[in-house]
């Protein structure tokens, strides 16, 4: 039985047009999207096209008959982004992961939608998965061998292989390689006021990692990358992570307060004199200079309102001066799921159209943890999250667990060139 809350939620789904999961119009110069030639599209997608094992999403993609990599495809062939993200897509070294998932998926068309070609891509190392040599989780042991959930909790990044839970980067316009930066290494520790976490059994603060481990300890999850993307004369800085999970820690809550820093990592480093203290993996020390635009975007794992989050974790970026954090991107299905599955999703603050992720369990519900973020001052067109309602014919392409896709979903933002 539906209750009298989730049925108004459902009628207020309903009055949003199915038309409204899908992307406006953009540009015609870019893929054959009819619209003025001015809007570029940009969109994060935590795809979830991890693997159990190093070396299986190569094999996966070696073929084109993988059915959840075909749907994540349709996904982005039916949005037509021309900057992409791509969370939770495992690394590996020489990038055959992401050169497969163009040539073999996105190149090709899926579903009846025609296919996307992206002439330039991005990948890098991830800390996932990376031995940290230290006992990180504080259980007594330090574990180095891959393959079991205390190596994970131990890693500089949580995976059972180095490289798992990893990024790329989609773009049909250039991308300025030489200027790249990363900061896959810079340390929690080197973040003025960091919110280390605490060992609730001591009287002294801050003290979950000791002194010699917080000189390993690094902050990024995975990583953090500035990505110039050149689009005509003026170059956009793409801002790409993937924040920790709030959650399955304990009172320390070592995960929520990294994932706190590791928003606030961005919300530094965009605004003048804030990163000062700044470095990249090859020294490089600063933020970004002064007036340059950017687009921050991923899975940040932190809900305005709702869920476990660390006290105002998003709010850094949605409340910060230099972000436009205005256009608020929604779908009809979102709302929908949150009616028809209840839950904890009834007792949320948030606006459920606003969801981006689909967490069909009791706690913490549907909640909105992915987006993309211009830089104030950016004109923005347009923008939504692929989230089809039910009688949509593409809601197969979300549907319910066990997902066709992902439990998050594709979110993208219309930009004036």
């Amino acid at each position: 039985m539906i209750r009298a809350g989730a049925r108004a939620a459902l009628a207020a789904a309903a009055a949003v047009s199915a038309a409204a999961a899908m992307p406006a119009p953009a540009a015609s110069a870019h893929g054959g999207r009819p619209g003025p030639p001015a809007d570029v599209r940009f969109a994060t997608f935590n795809a979830s096209l991890n693997r159990a094992a190093e070396g299986e999403l190569v094999a996966d993609l070696s073929t084109r008959t993988d059915a959840q990599a075909r749907t994540v495809a349709e996904i982005v062939q039916r949005a037509r982004p021309d900057v992409l993200l791509v969370n939770e897509f495992d690394y590996d070294r020489r990038g055959e992961a992401a050169r497969l998932f163009q040539d073999n998926y996105l190149s090709v068309g899926q579903g009846g939608a025609d296919p996307i070609r992206y002439r330039y891509r991005y990948t890098a190392p991830s800390n996932t998965g990376i031995a940290s040599g230290l006992d990180l989780n504080n259980d007594g042991k330090a574990v180095t061998e891959p393959g079991s959930d205390p190596y994970g909790q131990d890693a500089y990044g949580y995976g059972m292989f180095p490289g798992q839970y990893g990024m790329v980067v989609y773009s049909r316009y250039p991308i300025d390689h030489r200027r790249v930066r990363t900061f896959q290494k810079f340390l929690w520790k080197d973040m003025p006021g960091a919110a280390l976490p605490d060992d609730a059994t001591t009287h002294t603060p801050s003290d979950w990692y000791g002194d010699e481990e917080l000189k390993s300890v690094r902050l990024s999850s995975k990583s953090h990358w500035d990505v110039p993307i050149r689009v005509g004369r003026r170059t956009v800085h793409f801002l790409v992570s993937h924040p920790t999970p709030p959650s399955f820690d304990g009172a320390e809550d070592r995960n929520g307060r990294r994932n706190h820093d590791e928003i606030r990592f961005w919300a530094d480093y965009v605004r003048p004199w804030h990163g000062r203290y700044i470095y990249d993996d090859r020294g490089r020390r600063g933020g970004l200079r002064p007036g340059a635009a950017f687009v921050i975007a991923g899975d940040q794992n932190a809900d305005p309102k709702d869920g476990d989050s660390h006290a105002g974790a998003i709010h850094q970026l949605l409340r910060n001066p230099r972000v436009d954090a205005s256009p608020v991107p929604s779908s009809g299905g979102a709302a929908e799921a949150a009616a028809v599955q209840g839950g904890a999703n009834l007792d949320h603050e948030g606006d459920p159209r606003h969801d981006t992720a689909d967490f069909a369990d009791t706690a913490p519900g549907n909640l909105r943890v992915d987006y993309v973020l211009p830089s104030r001052g950016t004109r923005v067109t347009g923008g939504g999250v692929f989230w089809p309602v039910s009688s949509d014919p593409l809601s197969r392409l979300t549907g319910a667990y066990p997902f066709p896709s992902s439990d998050h979903r594709l979110v993208w933002l219309d930009v004036r060139r």
